[in-house]
């Protein structure tokens, strides 16, 4: 694959893989600024198809040049992902980045009922985004909403699984996969999730393995591609 000048201002597609506590946004920054101090360039358009909130890692598609008017092809695929719920539960952001508010029994659950939860969530839905998200409502971002102590009513969202196993049990934590489409948060399904389990859940861990037909396996660190522009 070129690396070059003309090859980034042509358009070209990253496989990045994001790590835990980078923003997407973050992401595109650094690109974009070693992809200007490389070739010495002025500017040059980065974007990414599909934001993962700072608290996931996994595949993140950039596109650079021409090529971010393609971006919303990307954005259109569907996602797969891979986690860890935590039962018993709950936090206001449906994961770690708010302290546990409720905790739930988890004595009743056992693989039956943890599978039998699972398939009410396969095929298309209507979720409630978590408050602590960076969706605009009243031209104001959920989170910001949040952060104040501010109410606002959420409005649902149709969204379709078309996966969702669990590949392990561990109490109070489960291991799962998941396929769905745009605009699914993972969040929400944890929340939702415990509340059909009769009980609560957050998202303790999450990865994107895939988006469409691209591999989180196919994808490079910064650093790799930091290091791979410097040798071109």
């Amino acid at each position: 694959m070129d690396y070059n000048k003309e090859s980034f201002l042509d358009g070209k597609m990253l496989l990045i893989n994001k790590p835990v506590g980078w923003t997407s946004f973050q992401i595109v920054n650094k690109i974009r600024w070693l992809i200007k101090s490389q070739y010495d360039l002025k500017k040059i358009k980065v974007g990414h198809a599909g934001t993962l909130d700072p608290l996931a890692e996994g595949l993140l598609i950039l596109c650079t040049g021409k090529w971010t008017k393609k971006i919303e092809q990307f954005q259109g695929q569907d996602k797969t992902y891979s986690g860890i719920f935590h039962l018993g539960a709950t936090t206001p952001s449906f994961d770690l980045e708010t302290e546990v508010n409720s905790t739930y029994p988890i004595e009743h659950i056992n693989k039956d009922l943890l599978i039998d939860a699972t398939n009410k969530f396969i095929g298309e839905q209507f979720q409630i985004p978590p408050i602590y998200s960076a969706i605009k409502q009243n031209g104001k971002k959920l989170y910001e909403y949040a952060r104040k102590g501010e109410t606002v009513e959420l409005k649902k969202r149709k969204v379709t699984i078309s996966e969702f196993k669990i590949t392990k049990i561990d109490l109070p934590k489960i291991h799962f996969i998941i396929k769905c489409s745009k605009g699914t948060y993972i969040r929400s399904l944890a929340n939702d999730y415990g509340l059909e389990l009769k009980s609560g859940a957050y998202l303790n861990k999450l990865k994107r393995e895939a988006i469409g037909n691209f591999d989180l396996k196919n994808a490079m660190s910064i650093e790799k591609f930091e290091e791979i522009i410097q040798k071109n």
